[in-house]
């Protein structure tokens, strides 16, 4: 497991979404954003901002997540014209964060969730509980959107312990990534039911 800048938490964002563990990638977009931004003397509670804004979910992951909320509705439901301004103009909308905030590779690939999960690692789960679930806490009035069953699983853990409320958690959406060739099928699949959520949270808040 590698630190990379990745502190900074919007507590008052609508959605937040959860990946795994940030790559290899999104890593070294961050720590690069943050030399950039110690060389430009940027204050340093600014720095955490820029990376995860930078780095988060970045390459075609993002595309696909982009893709795949424009498919259940958030534009709509948020007044925007697409989601890709979640990453930009609109930023304040969302918290981006992972089950295990910081980069862990296995045997020099990215972790992927599993061999082991992460709450059967003692290591990864004490990083979920002792971060993600504070996260949770604090973006409070945010719409949890776990990205794949590994961190559904986690938060699924959180909701029996009375730790987390289910009806908060998009439980069934797919992870985005390309390694997952059956994302939009199973988006599709439970479509519906998630955008039925979606509007559900959002219209109360």
């Amino acid at each position: 497991m590698y630190y990379v800048p990745y502190d900074y938490i919007n507590v008052d964002a609508k959605l937040m979404l959860v990946g795994i563990t940030p790559g290899f990638t999104q890593m070294e977009i961050a720590i690069r954003t943050a030399r950039d931004a110690l060389h430009s003397k940027v204050p340093l509670q600014d720095i955490h901002r820029r990376a995860k804004l930078a780095a988060s979910f970045a390459g075609t992951m993002r595309t696909n997540l982009i893709a795949m909320l424009d498919l259940i509705g958030i534009p709509a439901l948020l007044g925007i014209a697409g989601s890709g301004e979640l990453f930009g103009v609109r930023r304040e909308f969302i918290h981006t964060t992972s089950a295990v905030r910081y980069p862990a590779f296995v045997e020099g690939r990215n972790y992927t969730g599993h061999a082991p999960s992460i709450m059967q690692s003692p290591m990864l789960s004490s990083y979920a509980r002792s971060i993600l679930l504070k996260e949770l806490e604090l973006a409070g009035n945010a719409l949890v959107i776990p990205l794949g069953k590994a961190v559904a699983d986690v938060l699924r853990i959180f909701v029996q312990e009375g730790l987390l409320r289910a009806e908060r958690c998009l439980f069934d959406f797919p992870h985005p990534s390309g390694a997952n060739g059956h994302r939009w099928k199973q988006l599709e699949m439970h479509r519906e039911n998630l955008s039925a959520q979606v509007a559900d949270w959002l219209s109360r808040r």
